[in-house]
């Protein structure tokens, strides 16, 4: 029943990795997500947390990673349902204990209805608590009272924790870097995450619904045994200037551009592509513009995507491309320095306002710190590190705050790709998602 995406000596080396990171006496507690209810008795589908796909591979509900080294050595342990014949014969088969334990990366597996009182006789054996907080009130609980009560009940004799701390700080770190094993799957990712794009510009049409083009991307995830990593956005005509817009419900009509923001995930790590296109399948001249705008400050932002460069020069390299290229259209009427401002805060910003790049993984906005050590412009880009790159300009029709030229008006285009660094430059994991003028009237057309 295994289905792990990696070898056991894979998580075994992340594991010991992170295990170096700590003191001895230690503790390691990562409980799973918490199911979450969507409607009375019915609850959404279940994700597991990413810290404990990244350690174990652990998928299903009611789970817990633990590891100790109390005894010199590191052990570690998983907590999971046992099999219980009737709740599987509602709920679905469970792995249970035994095959835990025989087929998953740890060294021991226990029923999750004994954690309480193992994790307490554990506790009293180690000085230091490493829990990822908020997912377990009752472990919160239980490792709180251990933490405050040890000098004052019936642990006199000096047994029990003296401090508890946030493990995150440490696999994200880990995560930031992917290795070889990881960067397949992100490539199997961001490749069905193409083909879905594809799937959807060959079938659009003036008058098609929001919601028929999610359907047809998401149909296509679920076809090939895979799931969206975020909320699909499908907006049409001007619903494209709302960033995060994902009603999904409007008609759009002959002469609307479309923007859909999409991607997948395979064995929890995610893909996470943008494309811009015309529903009769042919860029108005003002479109044309706009859109050759967008993808000469994406090629920018990508080629900046160097070892050694800081996080956000995707960003400062598709920024000056913007503020030149709205200047040129006649959109801002100022030098290149008044466009982009004192620290890229410029007026530029007004039709330009999110950021350009954002680490993916196994979250599609993956953890860890930019700026860790107070860097202004983020920590410098490092082999096996993947991030998107996405510039977009939004010409909202009802905003009332900026003047827009009215040819533009309505007018809202993003492109984005998923980025590996690598010491030969940036490679493009979505390099066959098509996104230039002629591939895309192409396509729509054929």
């Amino acid at each position: 029943m295994s289905n792990l995406p990696f070898s056991i000596e894979e998580y075994i080396n992340r594991q010991s990795e992170f295990h170096s990171h700590l003191p001895d006496n230690s503790i390691v507690i990562i409980p799973t997500n918490n199911l979450s209810t969507r409607s009375n008795d019915t609850s959404f589908p279940f994700r597991g947390n990413s810290y404990m796909l990244y350690l174990c591979g652990w998928a299903d509900p009611e789970a817990f990673f633990v590891s100790s080294n109390n005894s010199g050595e590191w052990k570690t342990s998983l907590f999971v349902q046992p099999n219980d014949t009737l709740a599987e014969i509602w709920e679905g088969r469970r792995i249970g204990i035994e095959l835990a334990k025989e087929k998953w990366p740890v060294d021991d597996s226990f029923s999750i209805l004994e954690i309480n009182t193992k994790i307490e006789s554990m506790l009293d054996d180690n000085k230091h608590v490493y829990i990822i907080q908020g997912l377990s009130e009752s472990l919160d609980t239980l490792v709180h009272k251990s933490l405050t009560t040890k000098s004052r009940s019936r642990n006199l004799n000096g047994k029990g924790p003296i401090s508890v701390s946030d493990p995150s700080y440490i696999l994200d770190e880990m995560r930031l870097i992917k290795s070889p094993a990881e960067i397949e799957i992100l490539k199997m990712s961001a490749e069905l995450a193409s083909e879905a794009h594809i799937k959807a510009i060959s079938a659009t049409k003036p008058g098609i619904g929001e919601w028929e083009i999610q359907s047809i991307i998401e149909g296509y995830f679920i076809s090939n045994k895979s799931e969206y990593s975020y909320r699909s956005i499908v907006g049409g005509g001007s619903n494209a200037t709302i960033l995060h817009y994902c009603a999904n419900d409007s008609i759009i009509n002959d002469g609307d551009l479309v923007l859909v923001d999409a991607g997948c995930e395979i064995y929890g790590y995610a893909s996470d592509i943008t494309r811009t296109w015309p529903v009769n399948g042919k860029f108005s001249k003002e479109q044309k513009e706009i859109y050759d705008l967008v993808l000469s400050a994406e090629l920018a932002a990508i080629e900046a995507c160097q070892i050694g460069a800081p996080f956000r020069a995707s960003h400062h390299a598709a920024s000056k491309v913007m503020a030149l290229g709205l200047i040129k259209l006649g959109i801002l009427n100022c030098t290149l320095e008044e466009a982009l401002g004192d620290d890229y805060d410029g007026p530029y910003r007004n039709f330009f306002m999110h950021g350009t790049s954002h680490s993916l993984g196994l979250d599609v906005h993956d953890v860890g710190v930019i700026s860790p050590n107070g860097e202004k412009y983020g920590r410098a880009l490092k082999e096996g590190m993947v991030l998107t790159v996405e510039p977009g300009l939004y010409f909202a029709d009802w905003r009332t705050d900026v003047d827009i030229p009215s040819k533009y008006s309505g007018i809202g285009i993003r492109i984005e790709d998923d980025i590996l660094i690598t010491k030969n430059g940036p490679i493009v994991l979505t390099s066959s998602c098509p996104k230039t003028i002629d591939e895309i009237e192409l396509i729509i057309n054929r």
